[in-house]
């Protein structure tokens, strides 16, 4: 029902938006129609140079995502179970959290230089806070009387963050690498555009918008890049409801 909804909310836009144009109150060189949009779009999957560029960003995202899961989940795990190291990196931690991670694109590019590298790095940058902060705030709402009794029964620390504390971790935990997967694709394909890149859906905008009256090209990318975002929210969505169906974190999100 949900699908349903969706699908006639974006069909009705698609509408208003294929009429204006049509109707002349805008120029179809400057916003061209839904229909010749879609029919680029087609063209573009039979051109083996625009798939290229698509795989490049799926794996650039991925490869962020996976890292940034590494990267967050044990230091929430430390954050969230160690109170002085908590308090002793919430400083760095909070300086460094609302730098947007576009404004470090040139020295990323000093550092890394500004190939596959580069996007990425942006990427894992920007995606390990949404996971990071799910995990310590997860950590906190845990009975305490659960992590009481098994070091009561003599369970090392690590057994007890392994055992204890990461299952109930777990849905919010994930909560966060949801968020993590829009946020690292939104930064992988900006940094394709913004500093430029050999491949990626970006450096194809990007190299479209260059060129006169290829509007139909720089929206066929955008619509593309749209259509991966929703659906790798969509299907870690699906996931999420199907592992924790017993946890309001993940329905919370969802809603």
């Amino acid at each position: 029902m949900r699908l349903v909804r969706n699908l006639t909310g974006l069909l009705g836009f698609l509408l208003i938006w294929e009429a204006v144009v049509r109707a002349g109150l805008i120029d179809q060189n400057d916003l061209p129609p839904p229909t010749v949009v879609f029919a680029r779009i087609g063209e573009l999957l039979g051109d083996v140079e625009f798939v290229r560029d698509v795989i490049a960003s799926v794996l650039a995202w991925l490869i962020a995502l996976l890292i940034s899961i590494a990267i967050a989940v044990p230091a929430g795990l430390l954050l969230g179970s160690i109170r002085w190291l908590r308090d002793a990196t919430k400083a760095i931690v909070e300086f460094l959290r609302p730098i947007p991670s576009v404004a470090l694109i040139p020295l990323v590019l000093i550092v890394v230089g500004g190939g596959p590298e580069a996007k990425i790095t942006l990427a894992v940058y920007a995606a390990v806070w949404p996971i990071l902060f799910n995990t310590i705030y997860a950590l906190a709402e845990i009975d305490p009387l659960l992590l009481e009794t098994a070091r009561t029964y003599g369970t090392p620390r690590a057994r007890v963050l392994t055992s204890v504390a990461l299952p109930h971790a777990a849905p919010f935990v994930f909560t966060g690498i949801r968020l993590s997967a829009a946020i690292s694709l939104i930064l992988v394909i900006s940094t394709e555009f913004l500093a430029g890149a050999k491949l990626g859906i970006g450096q194809f905008v990007l190299e479209a918008s260059s060129g006169p009256g290829r509007m139909d090209l720089v929206l066929a990318g955008t619509v593309v890049a749209g259509v991966l975002g929703y659906l790798v929210n969509e299907g870690l969505e699906r996931l999420g409801h199907r592992l924790f169906r017993w946890s309001s974190a993940v329905e919370g999100a969802a809603a």
